[in-house]
């Protein structure tokens, strides 16, 4: 059974940092794309960053700069680091796993395990 589990989450003063994790068990993920996806309330799933196993990533606009996906083959977990944190990243963030090419990495459709997801909270 594939699991996706996140930890991490919480409460954070704007400007500070928090760090996520991401669990994956039940299979081997060498040939996925590891995702990071939020959603606010209201508001559709959005794009955060995608890594693959050679290390490779990209970050969707409004976070680049600030955050940083890790990812560890090894261990199968992808961490996310997340820096200068602004209100409008207050959102539940929820770790993906799917084989994605091209500019299709960004595209929630495209990611087929999931995990239940973790809030962060940024106050102003």
């Amino acid at each position: 059974q594939v699991q996706l589990v996140e930890s991490g989450g919480g409460l954070v003063q704007a400007g500070g940092s928090l760090r996520l994790s991401c669990a994956a068990s039940g299979r081997t993920f060498s040939n996925y794309g590891m995702a990071w996806f939020r959603q606010a309330p209201g508001k559709e799933r959005e794009f955060v960053g995608v890594c693959w196993s050679g290390g490779i990533t990209y970050y969707g606009d409004s976070v680049k700069g600030r955050f940083t996906i890790s990812r560890d083959n090894g261990k199968n977990t992808i961490n996310l680091q997340m820096n200068s944190l602004k209100p409008e990243d207050t959102a539940v963030y929820y770790c993906a796993a799917g084989i994605v090419y091209g500019w299709a990495y960004r595209e929630v459709l495209k990611y087929v395990y999931w995990g239940q997801g973790t809030q962060v909270t940024v106050s102003s």
